[in-house]
């Protein structure tokens, strides 16, 4: 498998709701450590790879977190108030971040696995 880059792209949830939810991707190391800061909200998700913890320190609002492993199956799920520090997961290679609530909308849940479709190919 090729390394991610900065772009977007197309979420969904093998067993979920099955919607499609627009997705931004934060590869490089500028655009991890930006992530949500200095934003009021998040119009779908953002996938910080690779990655196995967050905090949301600075942040505006609340937000859903999902550690992935690196064959996108979904972890641990946690909501994160804003001034928070989130464990470690060390089976993590990624972190989905949203809105607060949409995770649960997506029917995103441990065990889930995503798939993700892009316009580009974003990996190298």
């Amino acid at each position: 498998m090729g390394r991610w880059r900065d772009g977007t792209g197309e979420l969904r949830v093998l067993d979920g709701a099955g919607t499609a939810v627009p997705l931004e991707i934060a590869a490089s190391y500028r655009a991890r450590t930006r992530g949500l800061l200095g934003r009021d909200g998040i119009e779908g998700a953002l996938l910080l790879t690779p990655a196995s913890s967050v905090h949301t320190f600075r942040m505006r609002f609340a937000i859903d977190v999902a550690h992935l492993d690196h064959h996108l199956r979904v972890i641990a799920v946690r909501t994160m108030e804003p001034g928070r520090l989130g464990a470690i997961r060390p089976r993590a290679r990624h972190v989905l971040e949203a809105a607060a609530g949409a995770m649960a909308e997506w029917g995103l849940r441990p065990g889930c696995r995503l798939v993700i479709a892009t316009g580009q190919d974003l990996r190298t």
